[in-house]
């Protein structure tokens, strides 16, 4: 089994290259990668799930609430992607004659 110390430090500079990777994007190319990158928070949410359950037969209590907290954040940004991509979405959509969109 892994190391629950590293486990930490995986979680902490993945956090960081995240960080700096979306940083770099331009704010034209945000919202329509939005959508991709709810693919890759869901794929977070799975990994957090898994370090959660770990980390609960292991009994670690800082491991459980860093993976509860990555859950929580990861699953924000699916519901606001998710938000931001309908959005967009609504904008592109053509307007019908009796004014519903």
């Amino acid at each position: 089994m892994t190391n629950p110390i590293v486990l930490v430090l995986v979680f902490i500079v993945s956090s960081l290259v995240g960080y700096f990777v979306i940083k770099k994007i331009p704010s034209l190319l945000h919202t329509p990668l939005m959508s991709g990158m709810n693919a890759l928070s869901g794929i977070t949410i799975v990994g957090a799930i898994i370090v959660l359950l770990m980390s609960m037969q292991r009994e670690s209590i800082l491991l459980t609430i860093i993976s509860a907290i990555a859950i929580i954040l990861a699953m924000i940004n699916v519901v606001g992607g998710f938000g931001v991509t309908e959005r967009m979405l609504r904008m592109f959509r053509t307007k019908k004659k009796g004014g519903e969109a």
